[in-house]
Formats: structure tokens, sequence, C-alpha cells
């Protein structure tokens, strides 16, 4: 309790001065207190009892452990000390009452007078044995503990020994230390001052430094040593303020500000993890520093500057650590630094620069407009099970599934869609709206938007239809009047043209042609057009670049448009510009050097007059069936072909300019997509004029003729266009596959091209790449040989190019298919396009030919293989290669003599006893060749593409432009048809009797079944590689099939001859040891469950037929697996006796069936009762027969030592059950048997008598037993 006084309060004194005349106590306590402290110090007048003891106060050489630092109290020995304060490690507990302390402390000093009557070296020694007998954790722990009380007591000692003296409250006792005006005590604090050695020596002054708390200053010490990796254990990744990577071992200054006080204090940078705390800091400037640093970390990881340095994916561990919705949450900040940098980090995320550049540069190729949506293709099981579900109806029902999932759950497969379900549109909005940030930070948000729009449609559409977004984006960033912007950098680019919100409403326009519908009507985007394009850029107000840009973006939204068929209108009002920008090209073209914004501008000029041109064309077509697509196409066009003819003279000498500089690369790499776009244009000006039906062709086929004369021929007689064909195999993304690779930083999750940087000269993508122009050129030449078939052959000369012939051969050589990845699709898809301009040119040239080219069967392979391979958006491609390439008889050159090889071994192997003419395999693919055009009928039919799909694709690829649905493609999960398309009739044909209630089959089900077998028959024979990517074990259960169909089906004579032949190529030497069936099938769950079927079907309705058996007996050879002859023999031995297919006619050799021996236990006690009990006899089943003979013989004599028990005591017995049959044929078989020989009667041969070994061994056996009643002696 207080003692009572006589005031209430202590008096009102300065803070200096009671410091100067009150002690410093330890602890937090108010003046009051320490007033009432003094009082009761002065009063009492004791001495204190716990009171901190000076150091003048000990005896001289005394040392105390409070004074110690750590590592000098380990090195302390104890002989040197009479100082004990007490038992450390002995305390009593356990003891009762007073005894507890008294039996310490007598414990302690025995110890103690040991100690002391002991040497130093006989203490070492001692101390050496304890830790050595002592557990060294045991030791850790005793020196933690020891270390701990030393540096609590060494903390109470220093907060007890200042300057000033020190008064401590216990209990109720007044303390009192010794006195402050001692002057030994001044003189002897500087010794006993704490071993931390601080760069400021605190001064009693300073408020709030009267007690010093060491432990809290040690980050004011020098760092500690940069320790040195010894060990190849992994560290703990550090970055830099720009984020670079830093070494372990880098020793940087301090003043660069990587150093800080968190773990490993002494290496410089940041981790991730302290990247995250900084993140959540309470100061603004941390929080917008960490945003920068991982954003910086991101674009480099992105780059792969990182390379394998670092473990793992830098951006899928920030995504796992919910980086994703850290930047989300950082966007809703009150700072705007700090949503400057998250929206930079965002925009570090998502936007891949050298993709937009590259998506940009190819804009003006051979359908470079049309992309593919950079969404991912991860799909629900429950949506792979259910197929045959329509997919309007899994929209349905799939929709309200994702709107129910938490962000976090969508953000796991798809971080676009995580990102758009937690309102960042909105947000986004709000930050260009009312808060008006800087330059920056309004490019990151319309390259964000951007990537958004690139997503999907879906995306595109939430873009567009959120709140007042574009609205906002047209009204401060498209103004159709500003001030003048000058040189150097903008304060701000609100009410300042944007080449970047033009490009984002390009993007969207692209997504859909509804989507480019409301663009130009609900935000008058036409006056914007109309001013940004009026102006030369020179003569806009803008920075020299951002003009260029600012004026190609718009071309370009007004291409986009136009490919619709919309704003064509705005083709009357800007005539004049249009045609002097034309009149100025070629003086842009001469200069040098080559400006890249003013080819691209020049390019998006040129991709505009090409869809007004087509615009204009498509007014002569008739209109479709459908009467949503009549009402459309009966609109009359806004441009008419009158409008757009005069364009032709002012492109073709800009061509011809450009085509001058192709002896010299690098002027010819920098004029970009220029000479593509102008090729593109004369191929839809032509294509527009012959479709005038008011003009006279005559007009055309004469200009067509000139053009061919002046231009083109000279142009393919070049020597430099050879250079470009020979660079194709180069830059071909199917010859070497290996230069698709990954990005560095690939998600599923979040997808993009993986351009890290520019891509290489010598590649699809690389300035030196030779594809646009030749598309380009194909297309043209295609075009010109469509309309005027008399030029067709002068032009086809372009195929005989050596570079091209080569190309094609490395196409149809056996080659791992390049992984679908975001980059790859969209490379393919440019790839095919040559490809199949270059196939219809050839096919236009065959029809013309009298006599078959020597590269018909070149081409007729490249077709098959592009049919397989072409992607989803090429619906139009691939169903014009069934219509003309792949069926065409001029691309079988082999018809003539029906192929001589086929004709050799035609009747190798007949499976029929009588010898019919007509069975041959020549007869059967002279047949094939004639049925061509049912052969095509058929495939036509099954290997039909979606309805909707192929228009939207004819429309793009024919010109058709109010047909267009959108420029953004389907999704390419796989390739359109699958590689066994051929097999597709006979697999249509198998599920629909097995889904068919009645069991009736189809329709016309033998006719399918014989085309599709002759096709089959056809690739087998004379275009082999066209299957190669079908394993022989899957041909075989497609054969398969066609006994499952139905009951007859197997019975009609072409099917059996068909079957026949397709069997014996399945079983020549070179393909049979490629037959695995142990291997997962491509379209087939289990082969042991198809085989199981094929048995029951086999023993219902076969009636012994040698064709079916013959395929019965093929996967029973000793190499697959036993299910499939325990299935036989286990299951349905009834079918053995149906297996009446003769020696002779066995497809594949007897010794595929009987070595190696069989060693499967249960198998062989099958084979033995087969054999005993007469469900297997030579004359049912003569095959078999010699096979189970040939096992069990094998199985009874031999006497491997390593064999178990069990085989033992079975083999010992099936033996001697052989001895004792009543069957003297079979007995003579089963004990006999010798080697397998097809050409005999029984299939193999038996010893007149047994060798000796074996003799011994039966008597061994068999003696004692007796044999049919007679014991043996």
């Amino acid at each position: 309790m207080p003692v009572p006084s006589g005031v209430a309060f202590p008096p009102v004194f300065h803070r200096s001065q009671e410091r100067q005349r009150m002690p410093a106590t330890s602890g937090k306590r108010s003046i009051f207190a320490q007033e009432i402290a003094a009082r009761r110090v002065s009063e009492a007048n004791v001495p204190s009892v716990r009171g901190v003891v000076s150091a003048l106060d000990q005896p001289e050489g005394a040392v105390t452990c409070e004074s110690l630092t750590p590592r000098e109290q380990d090195h302390q020995l104890p002989w040197g000390s009479h100082n004990f304060q007490g038992p450390h490690l002995v305390t009593g507990k356990g003891l009762k009452g007073q005894e507890a302390k008294q039996e310490a402390q007598t414990i302690h000093e025995e110890n103690i007078a040991r100690l002391q009557a002991m040497t130093p070296e006989e203490i070492l020694q001692e101390q050496q044995r304890l830790l050595a007998q002592l557990d060294p954790s045991l030791v850790a722990f005793l020196r933690s503990r020891s270390h701990t009380r030393e540096q609590a007591e060494d903390k109470a000692t220093k907060e007890q020994r200042p300057e000033e003296p020190s008064v401590e409250v216990t209990g109720e006792e007044p303390v009192m230390p010794s006195p402050a005006s001692d002057p030994r005590q001044e003189d002897e604090l500087e010794p006993e001052a704490p071993a931390l050695a601080l760069p400021v020596v605190p001064n009693k002054e300073w408020l709030h430094m009267d007690t010093v708390e060491l432990d809290k200053l040690h980050w004011t010490q020098d760092l500690p040593p940069l320790r040195r990796q010894q060990t190849q254990e992994r560290m703990q990744a550090r970055f830099s303020l720009q984020g670079e990577l830093l070494a372990p071992d880098v020793d940087l200054p301090t003043h660069l500000g990587l150093h800080h006080h968190g773990e490993e204090a002494e290496r410089a940078g940041y981790s991730l993890q302290e990247l995250f705390h900084l993140t959540r800091s309470q100061v603004s400037q941390q929080r917008a520093l960490a945003l920068h640093v991982l954003a910086q970390v991101i674009s480099r990881a992105q780059a792969g500057e990182f390379g394998d340095r670092l473990v793992g994916s830098v951006l899928r561990l920030l995504l796992d650590a919910g980086f994703l919705f850290l930047l989300r949450f950082s966007l809703d900040d009150r700072v705007d630094g700090v949503i400057a940098a998250a929206v930079r980090a965002l925009r570090a995320l998502l936007v891949a620069p050298a993709d937009e550049e590259l998506l940009d540069n190819t804009f003006s190729w051979y359908q470079g407009a049309v992309v593919f949506p950079l969404m991912p293709s991860q799909e629900d099981k429950e949506d792979e099970d259910e197929e045959g579900e329509p997919s309007r109806e899994k929209a349905k029902r799939k929709s309200p599934e994702e709107g129910n999932q938490p962000p976090s759950d969508l953000a796991r497969h798809d971080v676009i869609k995580g990102l758009l379900a937690t309102n960042l549109l909105p947000r986004l909005r709000y930050v260009l709206e009312v808060t008006c940030p800087g330059p920056s930070v309004v490019l990151d948000i319309l390259a964000v938007l951007i990537r958004l729009a690139r997503h999907s449609l879906e995306s595109a559409t939430r873009v567009l239809e959120c709140p007042r977004l574009i609205e906002t984006i047209v009204r401060e960033f498209l103004p159709t009047s500003w001030s003048p912007v000058g040189l150097g950098p903008t304060p701000s680019l609100h009410k300042v043209p944007c080449a970047a919100a033009m490009k984002l409403l390009r993007v969207l326009a692209s997504a859909g042609r509804n989507i480019a519908a409301r663009l130009l009507s609900s935000f008058d985007l036409r006056s914007c057009l109309c001013r940004f394009l009026a102006e030369a850029p020179q003569e806009l107000a803008l920075p020299a670049e951002e003009a260029e840009m600012l004026n190609t973006e718009s071309f370009r939204l007004w291409a986009v448009a136009a490919s619709y068929g919309q704003g064509c209108d705005l083709y009357r009002e800007l005539y004049p510009v249009l045609v002097r920008a034309l009149q100025v090209m070629p003086k842009e073209l001469s200069t040098h050097p080559l400006q890249p914004l003013s080819m691209q501008r020049i390019a998006s000029l040129l991709t505009v007059l090409t869809q007004l041109t087509l615009a204009a064309s498509s007014t002569a077509l008739e209109p479709s069936s459908d009467s949503a697509e009549a009402s459309l196409l009966a609109t009359p066009s806004s441009i008419t072909w009158t409008q757009v003819s005069g364009l032709q003279p002012l492109v073709e000498p800009c061509l011809r300019q450009t085509l001058k500089l192709l002896p010299r690369p690098e002027m010819w790499s920098a004029l970009g997509p220029v000479p593509t776009a102008c090729l593109l244009f004369l191929d839809a000006y032509y294509q527009a004029w012959s479709q005038q039906p008011d003009l006279c062709p005559g007009d055309w086929l004469q200009d067509m003729e000139r053009l061919s004369e002046e231009l083109l021929l000279p142009l393919l007689s070049q020597p430099a266009l050879g250079s470009l064909w020979d660079s194709l195999g180069c830059c071909s993304l199917l010859c070497n596959p290996q230069s698709c690779t990954p990005a560095p930083e690939a998600l599923p999750s979040l997808l993009s091209l993986g351009c890290t940087g520019r891509c290489p000269p010598l590649s699809l993508a690389g300035s030196a790449s030779p594809f646009p122009v030749l598309t380009s050129l194909l297309s043209l030449l295609n075009t010109l040989a469509r309309i005027h078939k008399g030029l067709c052959g002068q032009l086809a000369a372009v195929l005989a190019a050596p570079g091209l012939q080569n190309y094609f051969l490395q196409c149809v050589a056996p080659t791992a298919a390049p992984l679908l990845t975001p980059f790859s699709v969209w490379a393919l898809r440019h790839e095919y396009h040559l490809q199949y301009l270059a196939l219809t040119l050839a096919q236009r040239a065959a029809t013309l030919q009298p006599a078959p080219a020597t590269s018909a069967a070149l081409h007729h392979g490249v077709a098959l293989a592009l049919l397989s391979r072409l992607l989803p958006g090429s619906e139009h491609l691939a169903h014009e290669l069934l219509l003309s390439c792949v069926f065409r008889l001029e691309f079988l050159p082999e018809r003539a003599s029906g192929g001589p090889e086929a004709a050799d071994f035609s009747d190798q192997l007949s499976l029929e006893s009588s010898r019919d003419p007509g069975c041959g395999r020549g007869a059967l693919l002279a047949q094939a060749c004639q049925d061509l055009p049912s052969i095509r009928s058929c495939y036509l039919t099954h290997c039909s593409l979606a309805r909707a799909s192929l228009l939207a694709s004819q429309a793009l690829y024919r010109g058709e432009l109010r047909r267009v649905p959108a420029l953004l493609l389907p999704l390419p999960k796989e390739p359109l048809l699958p590689t066994d398309w051929p097999f597709l009739p006979l697999i249509h044909l198998y599920h629909q009797a097995t889904d068919t209630p009645s069991g009736l089959p189809p329709a016309d089900t033998v006719g399918t079944a014989m085309r599709a077998l002759q096709w089959v028959l056809v690739l087998e024979s004379w275009r082999p590689q066209a299957l190669q990517a079908v394993p022989p074990a899957a041909r075989l259960a497609r054969l398969m099939c066609v006994f499952l169909v139905d009951s007859e089906l197997f019975r009609e004579t072409p099917i059996q001859r068909l079957v026949a032949a397709l069997l014996t190529r399945l079983c020549q030497p070179e393909v049979l040891p490629n037959l695995n069936l142990d291997c997962p099938l491509p379209g087939l769950a289990s082969f042991p469950d198809l085989y199981a079927n094929f048995l029951e079907h086999f023993e219902a309705v076969s009636f012994g037929d040698h064709l079916f058996g013959a395929l019965v007996l093929l996967p029973l050879q000793r190499r697959f697996s036993v299910t499939l002859r325990l299935a036989l023999f286990g299951e349905h031995v009834g079918a053995l006796r149906a297996l009446g297919l003769p020696l002779t006619q066995l497809p594949v050799s007897l010794e595929c069936y009987t070595g190696p021996p069989e060693d499967n236990l249960a198998l062989l006690q099958l084979y033995f009762q087969a054999l005993v009990t007469g469900a297997l006899r030579p004359h049912w089943c003569p095959v078999l027969y010699a096979v189970t003979v040939a096992h069990v013989n094998s199985f009874i004599f031999s006497q491997d030592p390593r064999s178990s028990d069990e085989v033992q005591a079975a083999r010992r017995s099936m033996l001697q059950k052989t001895w004792l049959l009543a069957d003297k044929g079979l007995r003579q078989h089963l004990l006999h048997y010798k080697l397998p020989n097809s050409t005999l009667p029984e299939g193999f041969e038996l010893y007149p008598l047994l060798p000796p070994l074996r003799q011994q061994y039966l008597q061994r056996l068999t003696s004692g037993m007796t044999q049919n009643g007679v014991s043996e002696t």
C-alpha cells in the first residue's frame, strides 16, 4: 500500500530537472510511482538487498557473468572465478519445502569444492569425457538454456546500471542503490559498457533513451559476414529492386537499399515471401515498392532471364500464393502510387508485349486478322464423359455452375475468368474515369483490357457491356479535338488521342460482328475514324510515333469492320484521302532507311482496300436458303465495283517497286508485310472483277494475261524467289518441331503465344520468313488459274521449284507431330495455308494435263497428311481437300498398273481354298480406283463437319463478308479429324449397330463398309505413310469392328476379299513386329474387352468362317498378353470347335504361337484339360491343337530347378496323367512332340523314339504305374 503523505500529488517539476535528481528505474513506471518510491527510500534509508552491485564493490579480479558476452562465457573456465551465484542445473525441483533449497545448495557447494581441488588440465579432461558420454542434443539444450539465462541476467544488469542511480521496488521494502555521487561509479561505467558496438552513443537528454534496450539496437550494428555456400543445398531466391535475380554469394554495398532486417540479413535482395509481406505494409511507399519489384520479377521471368537458375516456375508459385487477388486488393487502395504499381504488376502478369507485337505485325498476312482465342482449353471430366450431350445444353448446364464458383476456383483453371469474377472491369473504369491517372497507368490499363478482349467472345462482351467503360475510353482517349501535344513526356493522356485505345476497339470488334456493329453505332466511331484518317500522320498534332500508330490502328479497325461488310460507307467520304495515300506510297517506299511504323501503316491501308474490294464483290453472290442470311444478303452494299475499280493501277506499281528489292535481303525484310498486302489486294481485285455479271469477261481475262506476262512469270523465274522456296524447310514448324518450345513460364491457366523477345529471322514469324509472301503469291496464282484456265499450266510451273519439293518431302516424312501450344497452333495455321494453296494449284493443273505429273504421288501424300492436321477454323479447307485432292484419280498414278508391288503379294497368303482371280489385291485396287467417286461420297458423309463451323469457315476463305460471324476462331483443342479418319465409316457402323435397340443393321451397311475398306486398302498399298500415325494394333481393332456390326456383313464376298487383303498387309514381316496389343490404343478403352466381345460374337455367328477364325487366332500369339488366351480356353472353350482354319492358311508363322514355352500354370492346365476332354481336336482346330501340344510337351519335360514346388508337382502330375491316357494318338503327340512344322498334317514333327534323357525322366516318374491295365516293371 502507498505510504501516507501530506500531499496528494507530487510537486510540478521539469522533466530534465527530475531526471537529474531522480534515479532511473527499470520497467515502465509513471512519474508518480517514481516519486513515491523515492520517498520510501529516503524514509527507510535501508541498504538494498537485491540492488545492483557496482563493479567497484567487487573484489579485484572478480568476473561477473552478467558482464560477459555469450562467446566469452563459453570460453570462461570456472576455476578462475570465486563468484558462483548458485546452482544452475540442480534446482531441487521435486523436493518439499526448505529441503529442496538446502539439498541443492549442498550439492552446489560440493561441486565447487571439487572443482577448486582440480587442476585446469583435469577439468578439461573431465569436461571432454562428459561431453563424449552425453547426448549431443542434450548438450546443446543445456548450453542454450544457460545462454538464455545469461542473456536475461545481462539485460537486467544493464538496465539497472545506467549513468544515474536506479531504484527498484521489491515487495514493500525500499531498496537504495549505490550513491550516484560516488566518483568511482562514473569512472567504471565505461569499462562495464555493453559489448554491443553502437554507431551512436545514447544521450541521457534524448527522449525515451533513459533505458537502452540493446536487443532492439542490434540492427544498428554492421552486417554479419556473408556466408559462403559450401554445399549444393538450395537457397532462397532474392531479387534486386529491378527484379534481377541476385547470386547467393554476391556482396553488394548497403547504400543500394537491398539489405534489411529479416532472415539472412547479410544477403542482399528481397525474397518473394518478404515482398509479399511488404505488400501488406501500412506504409504506402513500401506497398508500392513491393508491387513494383514483383512486376519486374514477373517480366523477367516471362522473358526467360532466370533460365534454369530457379527451381520451379515463378508465376506458378506467385499464383498459388494468391498473388492474383493480392493485385486485385491493391487496386482498391486509396493511394494513387499503390494503384499505379498494382496496374503495372497486373499488366506484367497478363500481357506479353512480344505476343502483341507479333499479332500486330502479321495482321496483313493471308487471313492474318483471324486469330485463336487465348483461353485455356481445360474441360471438366463430366463434360468429357457426356460427349453425346448437345453443346447448347452443356453450356446452359455449365454456366450456372461457373457463376456459383468463387473467383479462387475459377482462377485456378483460368486466370482471366477469375479476375473478371472479382469486378475488375468496374474498378478499372473507376480508375480511368475518376482518379485520372498518369500516362503510364492509362497505357497499362488499356493493355490489360486488350488482353482480356483476346481471351474469348465472352470476355470481349463483358468488356463491351461494362457500364461506361467503353464510353469513358472513347470520350477521354479518342477525342476528335485536342490541344496540340509537343515533344517530350505527356503529363496526361486524358483528352488526347491514344493508339492503344483504338487498338482495344479493334480487338473487341474482331471478337464478333455484333460487337463491331455496336461499336460503330453506339459510340460514333465513324467520326473518330474520319478524324484520324483524314489527315496524314505528320499533320496530326501528336508525336510522330504516336501519330503513325494511331493512323495504323485506325486503318486496322476499319479493316476489321469491313471484314463483316460494315463501315463501307466511309469509303465515299475518305476516297480522296485514300487516293492521296496511294499516290504518296511509292515515295515512302523509296526512302532509306525504311521506317517499320510506316510499313505497317501502308500494309494496313492495303488491307482496308482489300476488304473494301471484297465487299464490292459480295453484291453478286447468290442469297442463301436461310431466311436470315437471305435478308442480310438482300441488303444492298454501300460500295460498288465502280468505286473500287480504279485502285488497281495505283497498287500494282507499288508491288513492282517492292519486288525489285527481292534480291536484296536486308531491304526486302525491311519492307515487312507490304509485298504480302499488295499481292492479296490484287487477288481480291481479280476475284471481285470476275464476279461482276455486267462486265465483259474478255476485259479481265486480257488484263490477267498482261499481269502474268509482265509481272508474275518473270517473278517465278527469278533466282531470288527460288531462295525463298529453299528457306521453307528452315522456317517451317513441321520440319523443325523443336523450334516450338513452350514459353519459360507457360501456365495452363494463363495462355500466351510464348514469344520471348523477337522471333529469329529464320522462323515462320521472323523477319526473313518466306511464308507470308509465298502464301499470298500462291493465293493470287490460284485465283488467276481458276478464272483463266489457259494460264494454269504456266502458273503451275511454280510447283516445280526444288525448295518446294524438298519441303513437301519433309512434311510427309514420319516425324512426331508438334505439340499444340498457343504459338504452334497460330504458326501451323499459316503453314497449312501455304500447303493448301499449293495443293489446290497442283490439282487445277493436274485436271488439264493428259498424263499424271511426276510429283502427283508426293502431292497426294501431302494432302493426306494435311487433312489429318488441319485445326478448328479450317473446316472449309478440309472440305475442299475431301472434294478435290484426296480422292482425285490424277493424284493416284499407280492406277495405271494396279500397283505392281501389290500384284506380287496379292496371292502369297490366300485364306481361301479356291483361287478366284478377282480376289487378288491388284484387282481390288483397280476396282477401288474405279469406285473413287463413291468412296468420296462415303467419306464426305462420315467425315462431315459441323454445319455452322463449315459455313463460317467458307465465308472467311471465300470472302463472303456478310456471312462472316467473327474473326475469332474456335478453341483449338485438337485437329478437326482424328489420325484414323480412314476408319471412321467402320467405327460409325459399329457404334450405330451397338446403339440400335432392335439390332437391325444400318442402311447400306455393305456399301459403306466396302467403300471404307477399299480406301484403307489403297492407303495401305500406295500411301502407307498416311497410316503411320495409326498403330497396327489399332488397325486390327478397326477391322474387327467389321465382324461386330451384324451377323451377315462379314459373309459378303467383297468384304471377305478386302478384309483378307488388309489382314495380309498387317501380317507382313515389316509390320508384324510393330503389332503391340498390350499398349493403350487410341479410341479403345481395352483391347481384352474388345477381344472377349469378339470371341462371343465368333462363337455365336461365325459357323467356322476361316477369315473370322484368322482374326481370332492372330491375338493368341505367345508374345501377347496371356489374358487373351485365358479368355478363349477359360470362358469360350466352345469356340475351339469352330476354329477350323487350316495350317496352310495361317497368316503368320506357327512359331509365333509355340515359342517361347508357356509359363502360366493356369493356362497350361486349361491346355491339358482341353486336350484330354476332347474339346480340342486336330480336325476341329488344327492350329491350336499343334500349339497346345507343343506347350504341354515343353512343360511336362521341363526340369528347371528354379520352379516352385507347386509347378513341379503340377508337372509330375500332368506327365503321369499323360502316361495313363487311353487315347494313344494324343499320348503319342504329347510325349513324342519334337518341332512345329506347318507343312505336316499335324503341324509338328515327332520323335521316333524319346531322347535318352526324356526316357529316363519318364521311367523315373512312371515306374510302378499301370498303363492300360498293365503293370510297368
